[in-house]
């Protein structure tokens, strides 16, 4: 793969083993990992979390990454929320990950844009509403070619396509397979493929047309470096 390949991690922090708070401590010790060997995108997908429990922990990943910009000004590891603009706001994080059948990036765009009004937020919230940045970064899930170019005339910042390969947590689901992610990599936006994506395969996404990869397993369950080392060779 191109040393200029976009890679996307997403977190489940249930794959770890221990209780909630050893499991919650090994995630932000995997996305410090992450964000320090380059990984260009985060995803935090805990979707089964509280609101408030989202919050704690978005706002705990972007000290972590923050922190890491401060050390090495070349570090650019965005993180991302899934599909909670408004957590995305209060804890100043980069963008927001939108599931398929979502609300729109555009209409995401307009409500950054807006914010929430500042007497409903507290002192730390606000401060964080001000530290976001302008122009979010949003991406989209997609299932097909026709996804990726509404995505692209929404106003997306990328999309994330799959499952391009049969996936080991869903053996039974249909893959799209290289073809099909070669057509939805026509589009004007950025695609990084998903689904079953291993180093073995990796660069033959990069082949279709993706401009990168995104997975859980992938990043999650090796080490970091290594995996970036050899996906950027």
């Amino acid at each position: 793969m191109a040393e200029s390949a976009l890679l996307y991690y997403i977190t489940d922090r249930a794959a770890f083993r221990g209780d909630a708070s050893t499991r919650r401590l090994h995630l932000l010790d995997k996305i410090a990992e992450a964000a320090t060997q380059g990984v260009d995108y985060i995803q935090l997908r805990e979707k089964d979390l509280s609101a408030r429990d989202l919050e704690s922990l978005a706002r705990d990943a972007m000290r972590i990454i923050l922190k890491l910009r401060a050390e090495k000004s070349e570090l650019r590891t965005a993180l991302l929320i899934n599909s909670r603009t408004d957590v995305a706001l209060a804890t100043a994080a980069d963008g927001v990950h939108l599931p398929a059948n979502d609300a729109s990036p555009s209409e995401v765009r307009a409500a950054w844009k807006c914010g929430a009004s500042a007497s409903s937020m507290n002192s730390e919230q606000a401060l964080a509403r001000e530290n976001s940045p302008r122009d979010p970064l949003i991406a989209v899930s997609c299932h097909s070619p026709q996804e990726v170019t509404r995505a692209a005339s929404n106003q997306a910042s990328f999309a994330v396509f799959a499952p391009v390969f049969e996936k080991r947590s869903a053996p039974g689901a249909s893959p799209t397979g290289l073809d099909v992610l070669h057509e939805a990599c026509r589009a004007r936006i950025p695609v990084l493929a998903l689904g079953g994506v291993t180093l073995q395969n990796a660069e033959s996404c990069l082949e279709a047309g993706a401009a990168g990869v995104a997975a859980i397993r992938l990043f999650q369950e090796n080490d970091i470096a290594t995996i970036v080392s050899q996906l950027r060779r």
